[in-house]
């Protein structure tokens, strides 16, 4: 496992293609920003399981549970993208 240390607005980027931004760091918590081709699914870990074990996907999140404004220099999460961090 790679191990990198990063701090707010910093970012890594992997395969050239999917971006990886700190957006806030909130106590023991870190949002994440994941910028990648639609066609790459992102997931937490938790979804993940739970799609490879067959259980049926949670509803999506509502609008008004997402940040109203994105930090400056950031795109939206590509469709069916999920928060790194939630």
């Amino acid at each position: 496992m790679l191990v990198l240390s990063r701090k707010k607005d910093e970012s890594i980027v992997i395969n050239n293609d999917i971006t990886i931004v700190v957006v806030e760091i909130r106590g023991d918590k870190v949002r994440l920003g994941v910028e990648a081709p639609k066609e790459v699914p992102v997931h937490r870990r938790e979804v993940f399981d739970a799609i490879a074990r067959g259980e049926p996907a949670s509803e999506p999140l509502p609008a008004e549970s997402l940040p109203a404004t994105l930090p400056s220099g950031a795109d939206p999460l590509p469709p069916g993208a999920s928060p790194a961090a939630s």
